[in-house]
């Protein structure tokens, strides 16, 4: 059928995404490397919100720059809601980037090794090519969010910012290395885990080796507690729960004959179920004062929350399922479930919705692990991404 910048009216879904992806897939693709060549840190996305304004502006939309300053949230269609929200995130990683692409970081130290230069272009796409479409079946809410590296996340701002309000389902993508590109990983339920951080600082009077009968022997106190919490934690919640405690720095002393004076551990606690998150900081204190009563040794803990787990409502993933299936015979993929935390758990807080896992890998390079200097992307997944999201708005979940 002829199609128009302006007019197109969304009987044929898939019609309309071909036509629109046959004339700007160069453009997607610019955008991708635009964002990948001036990558940003988060809450510092100045240059990639203007990018994403203009970018609108120029659609014939009005985006709105959220109150921070990094953010952008535009409502495409009526005023009727509730509106299906579409969400991606902008910021890179403290990262030196180490791919040799020609369109490399040119910022020192910082890189996209997360694909979120992906998930901003993509979202770019389906704004401009749903800003051609009359009369949506449903009020679409576009956001393009900061912060999403740093604990406990740019989502809180944008939800404070009022950009859940009117929304009823929320939709999103995020790269995976290890699918193949083409496909996009679905499952109803968790998908992620809830991630918390552990700051434990222990404190004794020190001494002799010798003598540990006379003071609180506070590497013998960090060891029980380096292996009694995760042990512990195992015993306390449901194994079902896919809760797991890992230590990742373990300091004191400096002399094999001195007990010190000062211990410090760091770790991580996390979980894929809503309700053992919802345990965890009570518990942890309250075991790690267990551990430590008949010791001698003081102490100091800083539990810090990170994210809920993402768990996927089971209607948003079946329309997810309905516009990623029209994609190909294996588009629809199985995917596990990660123990890495997302902050697109807090609009689930909110609304129902779903996360899906784009696949980025081309099939023939070695995998290489999101984070990881090295990690590029098949830009093929760009189409796959934007006919899923535009998928979703024009099939009216």
């Amino acid at each position: 059928m002829a199609v128009s910048e302006r007019g197109i009216r969304p009987a044929a879904p898939r019609d309309v995404i071909d036509a629109w992806w046959a004339a700007h897939r160069d453009d997607v693709v610019r955008w991708r490397r635009e964002i990948h060549a001036h990558p940003e840190l988060s809450r510092q996305e100045v240059n990639t919100t203007e990018l994403v304004m203009a970018e609108l502006t120029a659609a014939g939309l009005t985006p709105r720059r959220l109150p921070l300053g990094t953010g952008v949230v535009c409502d495409i269609g009526g005023d009727e809601i509730p509106r299906v929200a579409l969400r991606a995130d902008m910021d890179a990683l403290p990262i030196t980037e180490h791919t040799g692409l020609a369109f490399s970081s040119t910022v020192e130290g910082v890189c996209h090794a997360c694909g979120h230069d992906a998930h901003t272009a993509i979202l770019i796409g389906v704004a401009k090519l749903l800003a051609t479409v009359d009369d949506l079946p449903v009020g679409v809410r576009l956001i393009f969010q900061a912060a999403e590296e740093v604990m406990p996340g740019g989502a809180l701002d944008a939800v404070a910012a009022g950009v859940m309000t009117g929304v009823g389902r929320i939709f999103a993508l995020h790269c995976d290395p290890k699918l193949p590109v083409g496909s996009v990983g679905l499952r109803a339920g968790a998908l992620t885990s809830a991630a918390d951080h552990i700051d434990l600082q222990l404190h004794s009077a020190g001494g002799h080796t010798s003598r540990p009968h006379l003071t609180g022997d506070l590497v013998y106190a960090m060891g029980t507690v380096i292996t009694g919490l995760p042990g512990i934690l195992s015993r306390r919640l449901d194994p079902r729960s896919g809760t797991v405690m890992v230590w990742g720095a373990a300091n004191a002393g400096t002399a094999p004959n001195a007990i010190p004076q000062e211990g410090r551990l760091l770790g991580t606690v996390r979980t894929g179920d809503h309700e053992s998150w919802a345990l965890l900081e009570p518990l942890v204190r309250s075991v790690i004062g267990e551990l430590l009563a008949p010791l001698g040794v003081r102490y100091d803990l800083s539990y810090f929350r990170g994210v809920p787990p993402v768990v996927n409502d089971e209607q948003a993933i079946a329309a997810m399922r309905a516009a990623v299936a029209p994609i190909g015979p294996n588009a629809v993929a199985d995917t596990p479930q990660s123990p890495g935390g997302e902050d697109f758990s807090w609009y689930l807080e909110h609304v129902p919705g779903a996360m899906g896992r784009l696949g980025v890998w081309d099939g023939i390079s070695p995998r290489v692990d999101l984070h990881q200097p090295n990690f590029d992307l098949d830009e093929r997944a760009l189409e796959i991404g934007v006919r899923t999201l535009a998928g979703i708005a024009l099939g009216d979940v």
